[in-house]
């Protein structure tokens, strides 16, 4: 349902300061003080101020700068009674003044109550207003009738002009005040997002860290309950404990890629596989960086996939390809299936799911299952 013009208030930020500038309100306080003085002037300059005239001539400027300071104050709450009564306060306080033969006052406060109204009243009450202060200015003002007229006339136009202003000034500090909400709520979503990139990071390296150490130790605990010698218990120890150093290592790169400092994904790759026995890497396409994004996707997916060949088929053989394609890198990781291990049910399925939902904020895919032999995961991502 659209507004009415002719009911619909002048908005709250058209009516208040907000927007406008030291300077002009400056300005605006001097014009005020400079009118009351000039009212307070003309009445004492006036033949007839003599006696009691002092007393009557301070008290209706007094009345009237109240009455303006209220009519200013209930406009401004979007008070319409209270607002159309100050008005005609003001209007009755310029009769006063002319029965009191303060003539000047009286067409002052006449015409400063029209403009007002124009300017600060919806239209069906200002025009009123409006019509009665300036119809009592020209019925006093013994000028020329043409010269009241476009007295009268320029009046009203510098009324409307000054609304038209101050609605202006409403709708920029309206538009001000949303897109202040947007940058506020886009710094939000920022935030938002890069606390969950840093959930996915510290999961993603804690899983693959502590999943492998989990591995070796229940092996370690197998063979203790088995009986078995020292050395082998040993050795999955020792295995943990360099599980245990590559997952800190691990943890600085990520804190590394957080800050954008990446190595190349080859690198990696040719790392992660060195620290896997049976596993081996081949890089295809023209190598490139990667955006940090896109390689840390690339990364976790190995590392995860990895991971899951250890739980899931131990000592297999693992073929790792990573394709560096126009417009996208792709990597696949191929194992030659197993018997599945101790650890093949830990785990509650959240690594495949973390791996694909990173793919798909990328706007890429990531393809999950049984192959001719083994296990096959296959991550695209657009670069």
């Amino acid at each position: 349902m659209k507004d009415n013009a002719w009911t619909r208030w002048p908005s709250r930020e058209a009516l208040g300061r907000e927007g406008i500038s030291r300077a002009r309100r400056l300005l605006a306080w001097s014009v005020r003080l400079v009118a009351i003085g000039a009212l307070l002037w003309s009445s004492f300059t006036s033949g007839r101020v003599h006696g009691w005239g002092v007393t009557a001539a301070v008290a209706i400027v007094v009345a009237a700068t109240v009455a303006g300071w209220g009519f200013f104050r209930t406009t401004l709450g979007h008070r319409l009674v209270p607002s159309l009564a100050l008005a005609l306060v003001l209007v009755a306080l310029a009769v006063g003044a002319q029965a009191a033969g303060f003539k000047v006052p009286a067409l002052v406060i006449w015409c400063a109550c029209g403009v007002a109204a124009l300017e600060r009243l919806p239209l069906a009450a200002a025009l009123p207003v409006t019509w009665v202060s300036f119809q009592a200015y020209a019925t006093v003002n013994n000028d020329a009738w043409l010269t009241t007229a476009v007295t009268t006339a320029g009046l009203a136009l510098g009324g409307y002009a000054l609304r038209l202003d101050a609605e202006a000034r409403g709708n920029a500090q309206r538009l001000l005040a949303q897109e202040r909400a947007a940058r506020a709520a886009e710094a939000e979503s920022a935030a938002l997002a890069e606390r969950a990139r840093i959930a996915r990071e510290i999961h993603d390296v804690l899983a693959h860290s502590l999943s492998a150490q989990l591995v070796h130790l229940e092996a370690a605990r197998l063979l203790i309950e088995r009986g078995a010698d020292r050395d082998q218990i040993l050795e999955r120890v020792v295995a943990a404990r360099g599980m245990a150093r590559d997952g800190l290592a691990e943890t600085r790169q990520a804190l590394s890629a957080l800050r954008g400092e990446l190595s190349p994904v080859e690198d990696f790759l040719g790392e992660l596989v060195r620290q896997t026995d049976g596993a081996r890497v081949t890089v295809t396409g023209d190598r490139r960086p990667l955006p940090a994004e896109a390689s840390q996707a690339v990364r976790r997916v190995a590392q995860e996939a990895l991971t899951n060949v250890r739980k899931h088929a131990p000592g297999a053989k693992v073929q790792i390809r990573l394709d560096y394609a126009e417009h996208e890198v792709a990597l696949q990781v191929r194992d030659s299936g197993g018997k599945p291990g101790e650890l093949a049910g830990a785990g509650a399925g959240y690594g495949l799911l973390g791996m694909r939902e990173r793919a798909e904020l990328l706007g890429g895919s990531l393809d999950a299952g049984p192959g001719e032999e083994g296990f096959v995961v296959t991550l695209r991502v657009p670069v």
